[in-house]
């Protein structure tokens, strides 16, 4: 229960940033396809700002399932 718990935990805390960074690389990608850029430094900025986005947007959401998890743990510690 406590294993399932906290892998649910995992994907919600790096669910979201990782399926931002996922969709921002391949729009990159696609862009850099089409217009025949190779620079390999252009991934970094827009997804650096994406992620900073996203983070800042799924803070409660976070912050929630942290809280939640962390009551489930003190939970079981209580119970013995």
């Amino acid at each position: 229960m406590l294993a399932q718990a906290a892998l649910m935990l995992i994907l919600t805390v790096a669910g979201p940033l990782l399926i931002a960074s996922l969709a921002t690389g391949v729009v990159i990608g696609l862009f850099q396809a089409l217009t025949q850029i190779q620079e390999m430094t252009l991934t970094f900025v827009p997804k650096l700002l994406v992620m900073g986005v996203v983070l800042v947007l799924s803070l409660p959401m976070i912050g929630q399932a942290m809280a939640h998890f962390m009551a489930l743990v003190s939970d079981h510690i209580v119970r013995g």
